[in-house]
């Protein structure tokens, strides 16, 4: 048992964080944002004010010789009304990279979903909490906490049995990722086992990541963002949250992702740009939106309640989607050489889905996640891919 006299306590301020856009002091510490304050003023509703603070990506990064960490944080944990509470999110803290130790933080403040489709929430306030880790190596190291990916997260203080550095920068590329709840981590088993931290790992990167649990629908607002974000490689994985929202029609989708990539490219104009389509879901391959919730059974899962004769009339579906993802990306490419299409069945198609099915219909389970996560590695940062060494894709036939 370490006395208080062991400890060291270090303020956690904004630049021992990576993976975020902003943070901003309350009351109780530290709040990281995945959008800044300007893109945040415009957000339309609570799904999307509840993801973006969701700090999925964001690490606490620093250097000791510490074998014991804590970190107080006041976590808002979110639960569907009549179903039971999910377990405590997970903190992932890594030595010199690699996992070594998990923990989670009890208590916090609860936000209830009333009706997930008015998103009406109740919030209870409660208590802080602390993310215990012991037993690390006694020799110096990099030390990064990542924070859990389902809940918002308020760091409130740091204490180790050793001092703390900064850590270095290593001097890596910058991954900038815009996605779906795939991509924020929905049903991933900790932070850095969503799919986009599996593939920053074997791909050597850095990674911020704005994947956005419901919301990756083309708001300029998140396109000026991320063209104001230093990126080296950007990607932009885009398509099932406008069919299973039955946001859009083809006539609006177009120039939607059109504006969305001309945005990108006003701060990015040579920056490899990766445009992925949806990966496999059988719910909405061929059959429009809107999605609709089904808790039968005491599980959540969800149906598409659209009518596939609506298609010649511009509803969306999957297949749609990525048939004009593909044409625009070949038109937009005759002149923009560094802009890369990537069909998202060759990361998760129907023989994953045959090995490894979606619980819930929508997102993939922890172990897909790793399918994912590899495929993307191999496909973007391997050897040919348009994030790789040797450039884009040897066949050419994404």
């Amino acid at each position: 048992m370490y006395t208080e006299r062991d400890w060291t306590t270090t303020p956690v301020t904004a630049d021992m964080l990576r993976g975020h856009l902003d943070a901003e002091t309350t009351a109780h510490g530290l709040l990281p944002h995945r959008l800044p304050a300007r893109a945040r003023r415009q957000i339309p509703d609570q799904l999307l004010t509840v993801a973006e603070a969701q700090p999925s990506g964001v690490r606490l990064v620093f250097r000791t010789r510490a074998t014991a960490v804590e970190l107080d944080t006041l976590p808002t944990k979110r639960v569907y009304r009549g179903l039971p509470a999910p377990a405590d999110g997970v903190y992932d803290l890594l030595v010199d990279g690699r996992l070594a130790a998990q923990a989670t933080v009890p208590g916090g403040n609860v936000r209830t979903i009333t009706d997930l489709a008015a998103q009406t929430t109740e919030l209870t306030e409660g208590p802080p909490g602390t993310a215990r880790f012991t037993g690390l190596p006694a020799r110096d190291k990099d030390i990064e906490i990542w924070l859990p990916h389902t809940e918002i997260t308020e760091v409130i203080a740091l204490r180790t049995n050793a001092p703390v550095e900064r850590a270095a920068e290593g001097g890596r590329r910058v991954w900038l990722h815009h996605g779906s709840s795939i991509s924020h981590g929905s049903n991933a088993a900790s932070p850095s086992a969503v799919w986009p931290a599996l593939a920053a790992a074997r791909g050597g990167v850095e990674l911020v990541n704005l994947g956005f649990g419901g919301s990756a629908l083309l708001d300029p607002f998140t396109a000026r963002a991320m063209r104001d974000t230093p990126a080296d490689l950007i990607s932009l994985k885009v398509g099932i949250n406008i069919a299973n929202s039955d946001a859009m029609r083809l006539r609006v989708f177009g120039p939607a992702v059109h504006g969305f990539l001309d945005t990108l490219r006003e701060g990015h104009p040579t920056t490899p740009l990766l445009v992925v389509s949806p990966i496999l879901c059988p719910v909405q391959e061929d059959t429009p939106g809107p999605l609709a919730p089904d808790f039968t059974g005491g599980t959540l899962r969800f149906k598409a309640t659209g009518d596939p004769a609506e298609r010649a009339a511009g509803r969306l579906t999957l297949n749609v989607i990525r048939d004009e993802l593909a044409r625009i990306v070949e038109q937009r490419a005759a002149d923009d050489p560094h802009l890369h299409h990537l069909d998202g069945r060759r990361l998760y198609g129907e023989q994953d889905y045959a090995e490894l099915p979606l619980p819930d219909e929508i997102h993939p389970d922890p172990a897909a996640h790793h399918r994912i996560g590899e495929n993307f590695a191999r496909l973007a940062f391997g050897n040919g891919g348009p994030f790789g060494d040797s450039g884009p894709f040897g066949d050419g036939t994404d």
